[in-house]
C-alpha cells in the first residue's frame, strides 16, 4: 500500500468519527459543502504559489489541496484507485 492510500484509509477511519480533536472528523461533520469548498480554497491557494514561483509553498498548499481532495473523495467513497484507473485511461 502506497502513502496516498495509507492516507485515504486514515481520512475514510474518521468517517462518522465522534473524535472532537479530528479535523478531518469535524470535515465529515460539517458536510459536502465544506469539504468541497475546502478543495476549492485550496485550488486557488495552489494556483496563486504556482503563478508566484515559490515552490515551498506550491508544495505546501498542494498537500492540503491532495489531502482536502482525498477527503471529498472519501466522503464519496470513491478511492484513489479509482481515480488511477480514470488516469490509466487517458494514456491512450
Amino acid at each position: 500500500m502506497g502513502k496516498i492510500e495509507e492516507l485515504y484509509n486514515v481520512i475514510l477511519s474518521k468517517k462518522g468519527s465522534e473524535d472532537e480533536k479530528s479535523y478531518t472528523a469535524s470535515l465529515f461533520k460539517a458536510g459536502l459543502g465544506r469539504i468541497s469548498q475546502k478543495v476549492g480554497e485550496e485550488a486557488v491557494e495552489s494556483v496563486v504559489a504556482g503563478m508566484s514561483g515559490d515552490l515551498k509553498e506550491l508544495k505546501y498548499e498542494f498537500a492540503d489541496l491532495l489531502y482536502h481532495s482525498l477527503v471529498l473523495l472519501a466522503y464519496y467513497n470513491i478511492k484513489p484507485e479509482e481515480i488511477i484507473e480514470e488516469l490509466e485511461k487517458r494514456k491512450k
